[in-house]
């Protein structure tokens, strides 16, 4: 992959109080889709290597420069474990004055608002999107018991991974970021997007009028639709059921023979929407194509998404307001990464909406 903006990620000061569980843990899950989906369109188009030359060119890289120490310290993956785990990590630009592809580059850019763990299993036959609390309270290589999004501002992206393989002393094949204003681009690449609005509504402080029945989204009113909750008497749930419509429909028209069989829009989707994307040096273009092509068979609508369970909210000894972690769901959710089990993890534990 072109090393087009190679950097390490670091930490930036914290200008917006805390965002609620449940919207981290929706975005988490809409970044994920559109990480995926792209990749596999990538990877399916009839003209598959231009596109993914025209990729490399304009996603981003990020260094993951491990120390000597903590290389050797990461565990050790079987050799003949054909499963992934991919470390995604999310950022929200909507109310920052840098925004756009641009913003990935300075200090705005690398900043975490939301993280999952990514297991894909050895026979690609499903995707696990596991969104993880960035609130949780969990021990931190050198540095002690902190929250979990701490670990990215004392020692970058290598120190998260290193802390999240140590919860669940699996490793962590790849990182990739990507930037939630890739939104606004799909849409427009995909010439609007079509969902059933079942609730009329005028998005808070603008002009835009979201009528009952089926709308076309694009651009800045697409990006408002999938933010849009104050309209809303239960807020983050309908939101959540309108950010799950967005997706489904992106995903069917950017997965459509119409679509995978136009080169002209398949090259203008990545063209958008490849700048709002990080990933480590090692995830490069063959490396998505190849997983691209392997999970073709894959429905992005019906994705196994979950948020790891926690043991209820707390207070720090330093009076910060935590996620405390479930000693018992990080031991079986360890096992079920290792063994390549999340399918009956999930049978056993199936995620509560």
């Amino acid at each position: 992959m072109n090393n087009q903006n190679t950097e390490v990620f670091t930490s930036r000061s914290a200008q917006f109080g805390a965002e609620r569980k449940r919207k981290r843990r929706v975005r988490s899950i809409i970044l994920s889709v559109v990480a995926v989906v792209l990749i596999a369109g990538v990877a399916a188009g009839a003209y598959v290597w231009s596109l993914s030359s025209n990729f490399s060119r304009k996603s981003n890289t990020v260094a993951l420069d491990f120390s000597k120490e903590q290389q050797e310290n990461r565990p050790v993956k079987d050799p003949d474990d054909g499963s992934m785990n991919i470390l995604m990590l999310g950022v929200d630009h909507s109310d920052e004055a840098d925004n756009g592809a641009d913003s990935l580059k300075g200090p705005a850019g690398q900043r975490s608002d939301s993280m999952m763990l990514v297991h894909i299993p050895e026979d690609r036959s499903q995707i696990y999107v596991m969104s993880v609390v960035r609130d949780l309270w969990v021990e931190i290589p050198g540095h002690g018991m902190n929250k979990l999004n701490s670990a990215i501002s004392f020692g970058g992206v290598p120190l998260l991974m290193q802390t999240l393989e140590g919860m669940f002393d699996t490793k962590i094949d790849h990182v990739a970021m990507i930037d939630f204003e890739g939104f606004r681009e799909l849409s427009t690449a995909l010439g609007g997007i079509k969902v059933d609005n079942e609730i009329a509504f005028t998005a808070n402080d603008t002009d835009y009028f979201y009528p009952e029945g089926e709308i076309t989204l694009e651009g800045d009113r697409a990006l408002r639709f999938v933010r849009e909750r104050k309209s809303f008497i239960d807020g983050d749930y309908q939101r959540v059921k309108n950010q799950r419509k967005f997706i489904a429909s992106a995903a069917s028209q950017l997965l459509s023979r119409e679509t995978l069989t136009n080169p002209v829009k398949l090259y203008e989707i990545v063209d958008k929407v490849a700048p709002y994307l990080t990933l480590d040096e090692d995830f490069d273009a063959a490396t998505l194509v190849g997983l691209g092509q392997q999970l073709s068979a894959v429905d992005p609508e019906h994705m196994a998404m979950f948020t790891i369970p926690t043991a209820g909210s707390s207070t720090s000894p330093d009076g910060q307001s935590i996620e405390l972690a479930s000693e018992l769901a990080v031991a079986q959710i360890s096992e079920a990464l290792q063994t390549d089990t999340m399918d009956e993890y999930l049978k056993a534990h199936p995620p509560a909406e």
